[in-house]
């Protein structure tokens, strides 16, 4: 069974999400959305900070099957970025490393 190494997530600007602080620090987040909008399914608008105390978030699944980093449902990217949502999604968090294939 080959193991896949997982894309760290290198970057987050969400302010309003638990898991960043000061970088993500969930273990790993799934990306998915709809209607051109690569939303960060692990995004949680709580005032309370969770996570684990060292940065090491990953991506855990990606959902997008039209995005070019996506391969049988893994993220392919070297890294990603997740940023402010789009008017699009509606959600607060996207998948800014996102391309349509």
């Amino acid at each position: 069974m080959a193991t896949l190494e997982m894309p760290a997530v290198s970057e987050c600007t969400v302010a309003g999400c638990s898991y960043n602080h000061d970088g993500c620090h969930a273990f790993a987040i799934t990306v998915a959305g709809s209607d051109g909008s690569a939303d960060c399914g692990t995004f949680i608008p709580l005032g309370a900070k969770g996570g684990l105390d060292k940065v090491v978030a990953q991506v855990g699944a990606c959902q997008r099957l039209d995005c070019v980093h996506n391969t049988d449902l893994e993220c392919t990217a070297p890294s990603v970025r997740v940023g402010a949502g789009s008017a699009a999604g509606g959600s607060a968090a996207n998948c800014l490393t996102y391309a349509v294939a």
